[in-house]
């Protein structure tokens, strides 16, 4: 593995991301056309053939940066987003993660530290619960790209993901390669900063706050079409994510 990325504003699939990431990538980018992705993949027939698919069925995206925390911090933002124009749903989550700090607590995480990320976590949450006048999609934008913001938001979904995963862990153990348990995946592959997600986190995470996901896997699969994966299945879907290689972007039906 390299010991530094090149720099560069956008996702490039031959790289792989150790944690040093330019500044100049933004942690939650500007919207975009689906068709900004076929500069990247112009002498790539498969992944064109995909790009082109993609098209068909969204009409644009968001990019995150690519450190490891893609998956959390794209859900998370497209998840909120989807809140601000969403009442009756955000009092359901409003409630759910209110809860959640003492949930975490009785299980035995630190009080002190869920407290102080779930602190944070709850007051970008109440914004969005704000009128459009006082809150509008462009000031969750801004918040994002503050990393202390931004960063607060990914670590206490990854512990909510590791309740989950804690609270269901005779499930979840069939998902564990190798003879890690649980506990030890959590301590290890969830909820570190940087770590980067697979299925069980999307699975667990869906599953904890009851939000389904759809995830667009764009991989060198024979298929020219990007396959679709619920979470849970047969969920409607409030999120929408784009999967390459080690990497998650936000889409936009």
């Amino acid at each position: 593995m390299a010991n530094e990325a090149p720099v560069t504003t956008k996702y490039d699939p031959g790289v792989l991301w150790d944690g040093q990431i330019s500044d100049s990538i933004d942690l939650v980018g500007d919207m975009e056309p689906i068709s900004s992705l076929e500069g990247e993949y112009a002498s790539d027939e498969i992944f064109h053939q995909k790009v082109q698919d993609l098209s068909r069925k969204y009409k644009s995206m968001r990019r995150t940066r690519p450190d490891g925390n893609c998956f959390f911090r794209g859900f998370s933002y497209a998840y909120l987003e989807y809140l601000l124009k969403n009442k009756e749903e955000y009092k359901r989550f409003h409630e759910l993660a209110s809860k959640s700090k003492d949930d975490l607590v009785t299980m035995g995480f630190p009080k002190f530290t869920v407290e102080d990320f779930h602190d944070t976590f709850m007051e970008v949450v109440k914004k969005v619960g704000e009128s459009p006048d006082n809150f509008s999609q462009r000031e969750l934008h801004d918040l994002f790209n503050q990393q202390s913001y931004s960063d607060y938001v990914v670590v206490y979904l990854r512990l909510i993901t590791s309740g989950q995963l804690q609270r269901d862990s005779e499930f979840y153990q069939n998902f564990i390669d190798g003879k890690r348990t649980v506990l030890e995946f959590c301590h290890q592959e969830v909820e570190p900063m940087y770590k980067e997600s697979d299925h069980i986190h999307i699975i667990a995470l869906s599953t904890a706050l009851n939000v389904g996901i759809r995830v667009r896997y764009m991989d060198r699969g024979e298929s020219s079409e990007v396959i679709a994966h619920d979470f849970p299945e047969g969920s409607t879907c409030a999120v929408h994510l784009l999967y390459r290689p080690g990497h998650y972007d936000i889409l936009y039906p």
